[in-house]
């Protein structure tokens, strides 16, 4: 994990355990309306990647390949003894690398298309983290990127499942990559997306509180293991966790905005739920989407009140804390937890002060919360309609 709260497991961890939200004022921002974000600080590409290879990447790649190089260290993982054939690498990523496009555009607009980099296509389309990863540890199966916006780092969790029970890969190295861009703020921006509460920037993002108005832009990256428990176990892996299921859907509702019940949602929720062989009953923990947008916020709370019988479990919203880290979201959440079902506690939501009357959740907030758990949820849902659950247990 690369996130605001940190360039490791462990200190994402106690991050997200203490409860405030990391957001600032972005020099990069200034002048754009919204200058502030939550951004992934003590990461020297340069140092960690070599200056050739950080040279010749875009900062999503940059994580990306930093994250698949600490997950396969953590577990243990010695591609060159496993058929590098069956080793595949998805990873979700929401959208092209806008962060280098500025200075290309603006030569293209000079008319100097001469002076356009080579590097500026590969550098940044979506796709490139994957094939580095792969380049880098030396997985030579299934590669390829799912783009399906804030859900695109759970569906690749769902589809590198997939790709093992179907047999095709001994091992998936899936998750997500994201970094922000000027353009990235200014467009979110226009569309009202992101919160206006700049003069208090740890106070802007709050999932689920009344006074929500927009979410605060992120980046970061999680990269995980995922293999058959058999094949973990016999080459003594370290296994964290079982991703038990997967549910996938679209609202079909509107470009942008959830459906107002969360129908769509709902029935991602229930196909994660039954590929799990589980029922609401079985979840002892719940880590929303919670963005911290008025229409979003109110549509998943409706929805989960309902798959919950009003009685949801204890939840917590990872973006209150460092933000919304778009098509990487998923996959950062859905370590986060893996920890927490590692630890036996869920984290807090920060700036939670009062919820919608008639859509409470069990929110933990100010401490993390000491609970006895074997399932856990975990929620994306993106413009577009586009939803996606996981499952995951203990093992």
């Amino acid at each position: 994990m690369l996130t605001p709260a940190g360039c490791d497991a462990e200190t994402n961890w106690k991050s997200l355990c203490a409860g405030r939200s990391l957001a600032a004022k972005n020099p990069e921002f200034e002048g754009l309306g919204v200058d502030i974000s939550c951004d992934v600080r003590d990461f020297d590409a340069v140092a960690e990647l070599g200056g050739r290879l950080a040279r010749r990447l875009d900062r999503f790649a940059h994580l990306g390949l930093a994250a698949a190089r600490r997950a396969v260290e953590d577990a243990d993982l010695r591609v060159a003894r496993c058929p590098p054939e069956r080793v595949g690498v998805v990873l979700g990523v929401g959208s092209n690398s806008l962060r280098t496009y500025v200075a290309e555009f603006t030569r293209l607009g000079q008319d100097r298309p001469a002076a356009v980099s080579p590097l500026a296509l590969p550098r940044s389309i979506p796709s490139t983290a994957a094939g580095e990863i792969a380049l880098d540890v030396g997985a030579r199966g299934p590669n390829f990127t799912v783009s399906s916006a804030c859900a695109s780092g759970s569906n690749a969790l769902g589809v590198a499942r997939s790709l093992l029970l179907g047999g095709m890969c001994d091992v998936v190295l899936a998750g997500g990559s994201e970094s922000w861009s000027r353009m990235t703020a200014v467009c979110f921006s226009q569309m009202r997306a992101l919160s206006c509460r700049t003069d208090a920037p740890s106070l802007a993002s709050r999932p689920f509180d009344c006074d929500r108005d927009g979410f605060v832009l992120g980046e970061g990256a999680a990269v995980l293991v995922l293999e058959r428990l058999g094949h973990a176990q016999a080459r003594g892996a370290r296994c964290r966790a079982l991703l038990c299921g997967y549910g996938s859907s679209a609202d079909a509702h509107h470009p942008t905005a959830p459906h107002p019940e969360g129908a769509g949602a709902e029935q991602a929720v229930r196909q994660a739920l039954a590929d799990a062989g589980c029922t609401p009953g079985d979840i002892g923990h719940v880590n929303a989407h919670g963005t911290s947008t008025p229409l979003g916020d109110a549509a998943e709370a409706v929805m989960l009140r309902r798959v919950f019988h009003g009685c949801a479990p204890p939840v917590t919203a990872t973006k209150s804390i460092i933000g919304h880290a778009l098509g990487a979201a998923g996959a950062i959440e859905a370590a986060a937890t893996v920890l927490a079902l590692e630890r036996q506690e869920v984290p807090p939501t920060a700036n939670v002060c009062r919820q919608d009357s008639g859509r409470e959740l069990n929110i933990v907030t100010n401490a993390p919360l000491r609970a006895d758990f074997s399932r856990a949820l975990s929620t994306s849902f993106a413009f577009g309609g586009q939803n996606a659950a996981l499952v995951f247990g203990t093992v």
